[in-house]
């Protein structure tokens, strides 16, 4: 089979839709107050840095022209990925899920290893994730061995570190 045999496709049909993505609420907000933050704040800010260096005469040589170009790019990309991110996400309330007794998207876990310590984790997006803070996403090694499970399993989880196993001890959808 060769290129002259895959299907045309015509200049009006789109390209397929990207996965949809899962967040939360509170995700979602903060993906787009930050989106608005660059949108009404940097962006503008920036802007008026940069032509106040343009008028200063040679381009070629003025650092914070050159700086400041780089940075509007930045800030445009980052701009770009948020609005795509939110368009493209699916919005969860761990709040209206039914099952109560498996691991779901959303979930706040209560784990204990097998020396008796406990941690608390809650499954997010990749886009929320915050080890610190409590938040895993469900697409790393423990987020996907935790999915499904009920209140009371024991898990075994591969991380680079080498292997551990955890007990569910609690899960809340808050």
């Amino acid at each position: 089979m060769g290129p002259e045999d895959e299907p045309e496709q015509d200049e009006g049909e789109e390209a397929p839709a990207p996965a949809r993505r899962y967040i939360t609420r509170a995700g979602a907000e903060r993906l787009h107050a930050e989106l608005l933050r660059l949108l009404k704040s940097e962006r503008p800010r920036v802007t008026a840095e940069v032509s106040a260096a343009a008028a200063q005469g040679d381009r070629s040589e003025n650092a914070e022209y050159i700086y400041g170009k780089k940075r509007l790019r930045e800030i445009d990309r980052r701009i770009h990925f948020l609005q795509r991110r939110l368009d493209t996400s699916t919005v969860v309330d761990p709040r209206e899920q039914t099952d109560r007794r498996n691991v779901y998207f959303g979930a706040t876990l209560v784990l204990e290893d097998e020396e008796g310590r406990r941690s608390t984790y809650q499954l997010v997006g990749p886009d929320e994730t915050d080890a610190r803070g409590g938040r895993i996403s469900v697409d790393s090694p423990l987020g996907r061995a935790l999915l499904g499970k009920a209140l009371g399993a024991w898990v075994t989880v591969i991380r680079p570190r080498g292997e551990v196993e955890v007990s569910i001890v609690e899960i809340r959808y808050e």
